[in-house]
């Protein structure tokens, strides 16, 4: 049994970079088996970004507790020095980042905030689309071998910073949904509705039949909720999953088109291309 706080490596990891200073953040791919594990704390906040399918999680930490299904682009935040006890139903894969105390002083002295009087919430499989942004990007960067270097990721480390201590200190004002998007159960519906038909040929009529409401209006909802277009969203995890698989590399790319929902290989090649400006061979041979 693991649990995502040790931040143990996924096989063959690439880390951001050696540290070479105290504000050095951590970000890599971890996947838990299923089971229980008591997780000692931990002197860096941890931000947890569910990767995949929909896994059924419960956990207890800082006095509260929480249990549901964690969908793809859910974050937990664990603040420094809180320990954790996590029970995964089914194997669960979350993109990892560990900023350390030096990095939130900074990025809080920049922000004009006193670093004494800050204090990190508790998260629990919450939605933020700009944590989100920075950790896809981070992710897509790590898998691509860091082509930009140092100084890109440093400053999306230290937007990931800014962005904990804006919306998610005890400075923070709680966060609104945008007046008429698609919120709490709803949303989770849909994306657990996407995620368990990705394979499939997913239709706006179908999303909008999961999430109760006309098409049109789940087209509009979504995208006030996601800052996407439902299709687009869609095309994104897609192309996500194909290049989980292509890391796992047992299967043939022409397959991984299919199991991934895409018509056939050139496809997922196009979209592949056009989004991470790699084909799938050229992706598999950088996570090789």
């Amino acid at each position: 049994m693991s649990a995502r706080p040790q931040l143990q490596p996924a096989p063959d990891p690439k880390p951001v970079a050696p540290p070479r200073a105290p504000q050095v953040m951590q970000v890599l791919i971890h996947t838990d088996e299923p089971g229980v594990l008591v997780a000692p704390a931990r002197p860096n906040t941890l931000i947890a970004i569910h990767v995949g399918r929909p896994v059924q999680l419960a956990c207890k930490r800082a006095g509260s507790s929480h249990s549901g299904t964690a969908i793809h682009g859910d974050v937990d935040i664990i603040p420094s020095g809180t320990p954790a006890i996590w029970e995964n139903k089914q194997k669960d894969t979350a993109l990892i980042c560990s900023l350390p105390p030096a990095l939130l002083q900074s990025a809080a002295e920049g922000l004009d905030l006193d670093p004494s009087r800050v204090e990190i919430r508790n998260r629990f499989q919450m939605r933020d689309t700009q944590i989100e942004y920075i950790g896809w990007a981070l992710k897509a960067e790590m898998e691509r071998g860091y082509p930009s270097g140092r100084l890109y990721v440093d400053s999306l480390a230290m937007a990931l910073a800014a962005r904990l201590l804006q919306g998610h200190s005890s400075l923070a004002r709680e966060p609104e949904m945008p007046r008429g998007a698609m919120q709490g159960h709803r949303l989770k519906r849909v994306l657990a509705y996407i995620e368990e038909h990705l394979g499939e040929d997913l239709s706006l009529d179908s999303i909008a039949a999961a999430a109760g409401v006309s098409a049109p209006h789940c087209k509009a909802l979504f995208r006030r909720a996601m800052g996407v277009p439902v299709h687009q969203y869609v095309i994104s995890r897609r192309i996500e999953r194909a290049a989980a698989l292509l890391r796992d590399g047992a299967l043939p790319i022409s397959q991984i088109a299919l199991d991934s929902g895409f018509a056939h290989q050139s496809h997922l090649a196009r979209h592949m291309r056009r989004v991470l400006g790699v084909s799938p061979r050229e992706l598999r041979n950088t996570l090789r």
